[in-house]
Parts: structure tokens; sequence; C-alpha cells
């Protein structure tokens, strides 16, 4: 691999087709300007890698180990499909990550694949959020307005999961319609942390929070989730994953119920930057049923930007890079603070990676505030118009939401997209003269901007609970990204660690008891 794809795509026109994009809003779908970009050399990215088992526990295996297992015939798919649903029949009474779970349809999957031998996620069992179209099975959103919806295919994404061998395991808790963390439409809480089962109060991430608790609690090996304002890159923080948020566009949109044009994205929750790797491989690419990922650069060979480079005992970066290091990002004296410092200083050490102090670009807090950042309302309640005006009830405690969004006005939501636009711009030219890839202590502005994010554990408090951190990267730097991340995790291990089982008497008693909720005046300041 000569450069990170980020080296070879031209910034302007990223601008101009965010332009494009904004102005798409208004007019419905249409074709977009093509990202001018370097032609790489003809090279077949690589989809496959062997990574011995660091666990006897299937439940364990990251993506990689239980695919190397599974081509060398020392792991059945129905085994470690039976693993999963074995864990999910002891313990989601306590976790509810799954609002509806496939098993036969899993286990029929499995003997399926058995009989044959594929790809990188062949016989791998993985996790749906259920905004994600899945045929012939109720797709809710965790909403009354879909709670009866059958949709007759597949998301685009789930379609080429499959298709690389997935085997869906069920289908998520998330959000009432991808806002807040996971709750019943009308607000009660559900969903808890993988790390603190027993306490609900402890937030598991929002929206994705059941394809995260899912996979940190060990009952599927990956998952996919959504992220507007947050939703894949706070639920990894949260619960100890690795989650990859790509560049508006990469993966498409296509079967997923809508939250905003402009600021959907569909990425995973993993365990590491590789699993990250290999399902963006899987799901990533053109689909002429979304024309947000037409006329972009090719998919790179992200498996081999996820491979660590370790020589000598010694981890070696892939490709030069400068890792920027916002004001305030290391300011005080919490565990967080601290263990930020300590992933710099890690970053740090590594050959070819140098870590520089960056500012921001002018007028950076006036064009992040809540005031812009609420220009995506109009765009989520637009869809839903009809549905507004006839009975409010049927969007449960996220309706304030969409009340903003339908009583926002058209004069502020012009302004604000020029002002996106122009944060963009400054982004582009301003922050990345300064480095190559950015740590950020929040998914704003990038989500908003259409750029590429990745979540990745750093260390835990003294209370057991996970810290995480974000990178941001520069338009498709999502190989820069792994890569990063890759040579980070050769050289640390939290990632690998896993939470403790809940307690199962405590567990079905804590099923029964009431988690608490959250109230709709609540929801405008939690909404992702």
């Amino acid at each position: 691999m000569s450069a990170p794809q980020d080296d070879q795509v031209d910034r302007r026109s990223f601008l101009h087709r965010a332009g494009a994009l904004a102005a798409a809003t208004t007019v419905g779908s249409v074709a977009l300007p093509s990202i001018a970009h370097a032609a790489p050399a003809a090279t077949a990215p690589a989809t496959l890698v062997d990574v011995p088992a660091r666990s006897v526990d299937v439940s364990e295996l990251t993506i990689a180990e239980a695919a190397t297992l599974i081509r060398k015939g020392r792991l059945r798919p129905e085994e470690l499909v039976q693993a999963y649903l074995d864990r999910i029949k002891a313990y989601d009474s306590t976790y509810l990550a799954f609002n509806r779970v496939l098993a036969d349809e899993a286990l029929a999957r499995a003997r399926v694949l058995a009989r044959s031998r594929g790809g990188a996620l062949h016989g791998i069992p993985l996790a749906i959020k259920d905004n994600y179209y899945t045929a012939g099975v109720t797709t809710t959103a965790n909403s009354y307005l879909f709670e009866n919806f059958v949709p007759p295919y597949d998301a685009t994404a789930v379609r080429r999961l499959t298709a690389a061998g997935g085997i869906v395991l069920g289908k998520t808790q998330m959000g009432p319609l991808a806002t807040t963390r996971a709750t019943t439409p009308d607000g009660r809480i559900t969903t808890v942390n993988a790390w603190t089962p027993a306490d609900p109060g402890t937030d598991p991430g929002g929206s994705s929070s059941g394809s995260a608790t899912a996979v940190a609690a060990r009952m599927a090996t990956s998952s996919v989730g959504t992220q507007t304002g947050g939703s894949i890159t706070a639920p990894s923080n949260a619960q100890n994953l690795t989650g990859l948020k790509p560049t508006m566009g990469r993966v498409s949109l296509h079967g997923i119920v809508p939250l905003s044009y402009t600021r959907d994205h569909p990425g995973t929750l993993a365990r590491d930057a590789m699993d990250a790797a290999i399902m963006m491989t899987a799901m990533a690419g053109e689909d002429p049923e979304d024309p947000r990922t037409q006329g972009l650069p090719p998919v790179p060979d992200l498996v081999t930007a996820a491979t660590p480079i370790v020589r000598a005992g010694r981890v070696r970066s892939r490709w030069r890079t400068r890792v920027g290091v916002i004001p305030g990002y290391t300011a005080g004296t919490s565990e967080t603070a601290a263990a930020r410092i300590a992933a710099l200083d890690v970053l740090a050490g590594i050959e070819g990676l140098s870590v520089v102090d960056v500012t921001m670009p002018d007028e950076w807090d006036l064009l992040t505030n809540a005031a812009f950042n609420n220009v995506r309302l109009p765009e989520r309640s637009e869809p839903f118009l009809p549905m507004l005006r006839s009975d409010l009830r049927g969007f449960g405690v996220s309706v304030t939401g969409w009340l903003q969004g339908a009583l926002l006005g058209a004069n502020e939501y012009l302004i604000g997209q020029r002002a996106k636009l122009r944060l963009l711009e400054r982004v582009l030219d301003d922050l990345f003269g300064q480095c190559d890839v950015v740590v950020q202590t929040s998914p704003t502005p990038f989500d908003a901007l259409g750029l590429p994010e990745l979540a990745l554990p750093i260390g835990f408090t003294t209370g057991g609970l996970p810290i995480g951190t974000i990178l941001g990267g520069k338009p498709y730097g999502e190989d820069r990204l792994l890569a990063v991340a890759a040579a980070y995790q050769a050289g640390t291990d939290w990632h690998h660690r896993r939470p403790a089982d809940p307690v199962v008497p405590a567990a079905r008693t804590t099923a029964r008891t009431s988690r608490g909720r959250i109230l709709a005046e609540e929801v405008p300041d939690l909404m992702q």
C-alpha cells in the first residue's frame, strides 16, 4: 500500500459534493459530483487474514480469530452460533440487547455454511440494529410507527454482510427512531451497559445501544449500527469497542429507516480494528439504489491497513501520520484526562507517528454550537410530516425532536447549511493543514460534516468503566484511521478485556423491575 486514500483525494471536490448533497435535500435524490482522486495501483484488496485465537471460549473470539478457526475446520459455524444463543438465553433478560432473536434461522444458516468454505465473514454471527431492513423480519426502528413493518428486502448493508457469509443472530434494541439511548418508545429504559449490568443508570451509549451491548456482552461477534450524532462512537467508547463510522456515502443507506439525509452513516461496532476493517470491507461500495455512494473513490484495502506492522518487537505505523491534539484534550486531573495522556504517549512512541498540538479554525465554537447542530432536525421531520399531522402519539417520547424540526424556519435551515459548508472548508484547509488524524472529545462536528471517525478503547476508570477516545480523519481516510488504531492496539491490551457475566438470579430480578425512564422534555438534550 503506497499511500493512504486520504492523500489521493482532492479535498475541494469533497467540499463541492457536500454542497450538492445539502441541495439534494430540497429536490430529492440527484446525481452528485464525483470525487476527484488519484487512481490507485491495480491490486486486489485483502479479505482474509489468519489470526491465532487468544481464548478457548469461542464467544470471546474476534471475527478474524473465529474465521481462521472455521477455515481450518477447527470450529463449526453451528457451534459458534449455538454458543452465542446460549449466552443470549442465559443473560439477555438482564442486558436486553436484542428485541428479536432469530435462533432457528441462524442455526439453519450455519448448517448450510458448514458445507462450504468462504471468506472473512463465513459463519460469523452478527447483530443487526433494528433500523436496518431485514427481509421477512419485523423492522421496528423501536417505534410505534414501524411496530408492524415487515420489509420485503434486506438493507444493502445487510445483504452484503450475509453474501460474505455473515449470519444474522437477531435485531438489536435501539433508541426510538435512532434517538437517545435504548428505551421503549414511551421512554422506559431497556438496554444496560454490559460493564455494569446491575446499574441501568450507566449509559450504554445511544442510539446503537443494543448493538454495542450484544458485542460487549459476548452475544454476537460483531454488530452494525448507524450514526447521525454519535450513535456508533458513543456506545463503542462506553462499552470498550472499536467503532468505525465511515465517510458519508462509503456504505449505502438503502433499506435503513432514515433520520437525516445528509448525516446518517451506517457503520460497525467491533472488538478491534481488524474486525472493523473486515466488516467495513463487506459493507462498503457503490449501490445503484443510493446516489450518495456513487462517484466515490474505490474502497481501499482496509484489511491490510488494519494489519499492524511489528518488527523486532517494535510497532511501526504503516504510514507517516501526524496525530493532532485539540486544545483542552488532556486538561484536568480526571481519570479520562490521565487515560488520554497515556494514550498519546503510546502513539508518540510508535515509529512513524508524531503527536502535534493543533489550533482550531476561526469561529469554531460558533460554527459547532447547538443552534447550528440543530439544522439537522428538519431532515428528520420531513419524511414523517403526514404522521406528525395525524397523530403525535406515534412518535412516543422522541416526539419533541420531530416537532422542533417541523417548526424550524427555512431561513434558519439555509443559514445552517451554509455555515456547515464554511465549517467543512475550514476543517479541510486549516485543521487538516496541521495534522492527518485528530483526537476528539466528541463526534461533533465530524458526523455533521460527513467525515470518518473511529472510536477505540484507551483505558478504564478505577470503578471498572471503559474509557475511549475518537479519532477523526480526512475524507475517505478510513484506511489511515484503521492503521493508527491497529498500531495502537498492537501495543496495548484494553481492547482484549471483557466484562464479567451478570449473576443470573440477580439478572432475573433486575429484568422485572423498573429501570427508570427518559421524559420527552429530556430528549432534545440527549438525542443523536
